[in-house]
């Protein structure tokens, strides 16, 4: 596989902020853009003619509509991505509260002739960029916000969508951390995919994701079977989800700042505004909310505040914290749908024992799932080591081929594989 080599050695720093490495707003490859005119627009969207600006400026009042259909859709050119056309949607989605609201994303077709039954779907759940609405991918579009690695999908034939979720480029903090808000993005993406007449999108579709991305496409793997019953998933990929959340507070205590503890706790005031960030915040740590709420990534130089003088209370013992944690915990429903785990033997953010205790957890439920663990692997270098495995674990789902279980018989040890 060169191809796959090549693309591997090119993308080698995909996931630097994709999957939450450190840093800030990244740079854009150069972008033009077009507006969709031609007879295959869809329909029962509103043809975008404004600024890309103007773009992510949600119509008021929002046009009724039902999850997955198309608001705006606008054509993109990207000099990096090829054999492939780019498109910028905004596209009909639930809140937690049943709201109807709007979310952005990307939709890559590819150039070929699609194949009877329509084109295969992958949708990539992106890792932390940040909660600012500048942060949101489809805003700077480049060959990492089309979807990591997502060249060799092109050369297949199949489709690759990518949504920002829920609050990132519109309106409302994005739920950080929220599984069923950052899965209906995930899903819904296929949806509008599907609405595109020009292209000619089949029902089935495979999810992937990393970090953040890993614990949304383990929700997806959870709810759509019921979120979405007319298409048809046939695996999930989750690499280093964010797992295990009543565990959070231990595993932050060392991070290099609290940026993350605090994304969490607005994530879950913006989807759960009822709850009290009193009770297990200092006035210190509610001070400091808005800062995590401006710039991209995961590091801020004003948050090297000690844990301690932030948590006056342990949230996974604290209700209503402790059950929305619990609740945001991916792995404790069983699914039809197949797994693949991986992870980083030496992951920096995301302790390799997670994604340990999440497989013990899938193995116990009777879920069909593999986890590998790459040796001395960082949280984001594992991804173009992990890419052919990954890649060929999707295909074989395409293919119909029987997904595999790492599970042992009842009784047995768990075990796990290495590479």
């Amino acid at each position: 596989m060169p191809a796959v080599r090549r693309l591997v050695a090119l993308f080698a720093f995909v996931l630097v902020v994709a999957a939450c490495s450190s840093g800030h707003s990244k740079s854009a490859s150069t972008t033009t853009t077009t507006t969709t005119t031609s007879p295959t627009a869809p329909q029962d969207g509103t043809l975008f003619t404004g600024s890309d600006d103007d773009f992510y400026v949600v119509p008021s009042p929002l046009p009724p509509g039902h999850p997955g259909d198309v608001i705006r859709v606008q054509q993109l050119s990207l000099p990096d991505v090829h054999d492939a056309t780019v498109y910028r949607v905004m596209y009909h989605s639930q809140s937690l509260h049943g709201d109807d609201i709007a979310v952005t994303g990307l939709i890559s077709v590819p150039t070929a002739p699609a194949p009877p039954g329509g084109r295969n779907i992958v949708s990539w759940a992106h890792g932390t960029t940040g909660l600012a609405d500048e942060c949101a991918p489809s805003k700077k579009p480049d060959v990492t916000s089309v979807g990591a690695l997502a060249q060799p999908f092109f050369d297949e034939g199949d489709i690759v969508v990518a949504t920002d979720y829920e609050g990132l480029g519109t309106p409302g903090v994005h739920p950080y951390i929220v599984g069923e808000s950052e899965a209906r993005g995930v899903i819904d993406i296929v949806r509008a995919a599907r609405h595109l007449s020009f292209a000619q999108a089949g029902d089935r579709f495979v999810v992937w994701g990393h970090s953040q991305g890993g614990h949304a496409a383990l929700f997806a793997n959870q709810i759509a079977s019921t979120w979405a019953p007319e298409l048809h998933l046939l695996g999930t990929e989750a690499g280093a989800p964010a797992t295990e959340l009543p565990l959070l507070g231990a595993l932050l205590r060392n991070a290099p700042d609290e940026s993350l503890l605090l994304m969490v706790a607005d994530g879950f005031h913006a989807a759960y505004p009822d709850v009290d960030l009193h009770a297990v915040l200092t006035d210190k740590a509610l001070s400091l909310l808005p800062v995590v709420e401006h710039g991209c990534g995961i590091t801020h130089d004003e948050l090297h505040v000690p844990y301690d003088q932030l948590v006056k209370a342990d949230p996974a013992t604290t209700e209503p914290f402790a059950s929305l944690l619990q609740q945001n915990d991916p792995g404790h429903v069983r699914s039809d749908s197949p797994l693949f785990i991986v992870h980083g033997g030496a992951d920096e953010l995301i302790p390799p024992v997670a994604s340990q205790l999440l497989f013990n957890r899938l193995c116990s439920l009777g879920q069909v799932v593999t986890r590998t663990v790459y040796d001395g692997q960082t949280h984001a270098g594992v991804v173009p080591v992990a890419f052919e495995d990954i890649k060929q674990w999707i295909d074989d789902r395409f293919a119909g081929k029987p997904a595999p279980s790492g599970c042992p018989p009842p009784g047995a040890p768990t075990t796990q594989t290495s590479s």
